[in-house]
């Protein structure tokens, strides 16, 4: 469902959920968020990510990932606070199953994708390397941007992509174990969080179709630059899983 944004003005005066969201990019982590918000039927205000607004700098702590306020609570801005927010929020449905096993295989994988050297971390360094090594990746002003948020240095680009195709790696051959068990999901029998982020992490790799997510055309050509070796582990069934999520529990066209 398309929103509109409110300005930090407006968000700062408001009560409720007010998330601050990176515009007219689809980031993985956003869109994460804003997934999880709609499966549990949760409203909120959007505020879109301006730099030069310093209460908004307070707020995002810098980051460029989302920043979620409820009421005069604490901003959260790391994905297991905002997740744990929305399962306090709403808690049903559930998107952390109360077993204890299918709870930590469902956190694992999201820390695995969503974490500080995770897939989502990884492939962003990976396509800021792309770039100063004139391989494609990010424009180089992104470039420049991300590398000091990222920690990029010389040298890091083949270790990111170990990690890039470690973790896709995990998502096949979870997924297949799954559907041999009869499940679409990658963990239990249901829909988790752990579905949602690969959902949207997916879109890293292959961009849905434009029709479905507008994004710059830089930006599309960047998420274009992979690998040989990454491409040979990047399995049709992660697509698969993500066109299922859209199907079933996710909205489309995503609104940036």
């Amino acid at each position: 469902m398309p929103f509109d944004y409110i300005s930090v003005e407006d968000a700062i005066g408001r009560s409720g959920l007010r998330m601050v969201v990176v515009g007219g990019i689809p980031s993985p982590w956003g869109e994460a968020a804003k997934g999880i918000l709609h499966v549990k039927g949760i409203e909120w205000a959007a505020v879109r990510l301006a730099y030069d607004s310093e209460e908004l700098k307070r707020w995002a702590k810098q980051r460029s990932g989302p920043v979620a306020i409820y009421g005069d609570e604490p901003p959260r801005s790391g994905w297991s606070e905002i997740l744990a927010l929305a399962e306090r929020l709403a808690p049903q449905p559930a998107l952390v199953p109360d077993a204890a096993e299918e709870r930590v295989a469902v956190l694992g994988i999201a820390q695995e994708l969503c974490g500080e050297g995770g897939l989502g971390w990884s492939r962003r360094l990976d396509l800021i390397d792309a770039r100063f090594e004139g391989k494609g990746g990010f424009a180089e002003p992104v470039a420049k941007y991300l590398s000091r948020k990222y920690g990029y240095r010389l040298g890091v680009g083949e270790a990111a992509r170990r990690r890039v195709r470690s973790a896709l790696a995990m998502l096949a051959a979870r997924l297949k174990a799954q559907q041999a068990a009869g499940s679409d999901y990658l963990v239990g029998h249901g829909l988790t969080a752990a579905d949602i982020y690969s959902a949207t992490f997916a879109g890293m790799f292959q961009p849905l179709p434009e029709e479905q997510c507008a994004m710059e055309k830089h930006m599309r050509s960047a998420f274009a630059t992979i690998d040989e070796e990454t491409a040979a582990v990047l399995d049709p069934i992660v697509f698969a899983h993500r066109d299922m999520m859209y199907e079933r529990h996710l909205e489309l066209p995503l609104s940036l």
